[in-house]
């Protein structure tokens, strides 16, 4: 369902496809995770959406779209009452989605992944662990 949130969910189909009956499906997943298959696909679509209001410039409607949800007043009302604001609200928190830096992925793999200590570096006491960063910025000094 997290895969395919963007989908018309049909119950009967996942239980099918469980082994279980509708009504016995319904049961195990609410007992599982806190909430009917419909409320949590909601909660999935309101999650995703956020994330599209942080992270792109498309508009409301493109984005209730995106995410699986017909009508823009309905999304507007569910996302009010999950987030407590608007989605344009929602989005003037954050900085606009074209002033975002995008870092090549490569980029902040150098500056993140750590370096392995040596023995001899533990047993003398340096054993820090280093960024690859770190090492560099150390051996240019």
């Amino acid at each position: 369902m997290d895969g395919h949130y963007a989908e018309s969910l049909d119950i009967g189909a996942m239980a099918a496809a469980a082994g279980y009956s509708r009504a016995h499906f319904s049961r195990e997943f609410r007992r599982v995770f806190a909430a009917s298959p419909r409320q949590y696909l909601i909660t999935r679509r309101l999650e995703r959406a956020a994330a599209l209001l942080r992270n792109t410039d498309r508009s409301v409607a493109a984005v209730c779209h995106a995410v699986g949800l017909t009508s823009v007043g309905s999304f507007t009302a569910a996302f009010g009452r999950t987030y407590g604001m608007s989605p344009t609200s929602y989005r003037a928190q954050f900085p606009p989605a074209a002033a975002q830096a995008v870092v090549p992925v490569c980029i902040v793999r150098f500056y993140t992944t750590p370096v392995r200590v040596k023995e001899s570096e533990i047993s003398a006491g340096v054993g820090q662990v280093s960024t690859n960063r770190e090492v560099s910025e150390k051996n240019s000094l």
